[in-house]
């Protein structure tokens, strides 16, 4: 019996073989998708941001 796996994008069932180069997505297609998502953020993980002292243009610790 193969496992599978619901596409994180679509739903659509993918078998989780070796094989299935695309796993857990179904496609090419479903993978860009998803990460275009991130790349906008329309996809987030919860919590504060973490911030750096880089992200604040703080350069007092560079002379």
């Amino acid at each position: 019996m193969v496992t599978t796996v619901n596409c994180p994008q679509c739903g659509t069932l993918v078998p989780w073989k070796e094989d299935q180069i695309w796993k857990p997505f179904c496609s090419e297609r479903c993978k860009l998708i998803d990460l275009g998502e991130w790349a906008s953020e329309g996809h987030r993980i919860p919590g504060p941001p973490a911030h750096t002292s880089l992200d604040d243009n703080d350069d007092s610790d560079y002379h």
